[in-house]
């Protein structure tokens, strides 16, 4: 970020955007993990081959998800400037149940704040 108000307007915008996909990403990705969970559940616990047979895209559909989530992950860490660990941890969430819910708003809610400080601190123009 700078102080010149068209790069902190750019900024803001591809921020916001990047918090949006990322947002939406976490929620589709975390919603196909619990589905995988209970699929691997139904399939090993239960032994219900029928019914995992039916769920059987599951595994396939997480994995193509989740590398878009991932490139939603990069995306979003390389426009805010986080630390390497904070990329990591985003990475991990979609492969850990519950996990991106819970990440997912506290990035959301540290990404926004950021994003508002940035524009609230923008010389007004006029």
């Amino acid at each position: 970020m700078t102080t010149d108000a068209g790069t902190t307007t750019d900024w803001s915008r591809k921020a916001r955007g990047s918090l949006t996909r990322y947002r939406v990403m976490a929620w589709i990705t975390g919603a196909m993990l619990l589905l995988l969970c209970a699929e691997m559940l139904v399939k090993y616990v239960l032994h219900a081959d029928g019914v995992a047979a039916a769920f059987g895209w599951v595994p396939f559909a997480h994995g193509w998800i989740y590398v878009v989530y991932l490139v939603t992950v990069f995306d979003l860490w390389a426009t805010m400037r986080w630390r390497f660990g904070r990329l990591v941890t985003m990475a991990l969430a979609g492969i850990v149940p519950v996990m991106s819910f819970v990440l997912e708003r506290r990035v959301h809610t540290q990404g926004l704040a950021r994003v508002e400080a940035a524009e609230a601190a923008q010389p007004v123009t006029g």
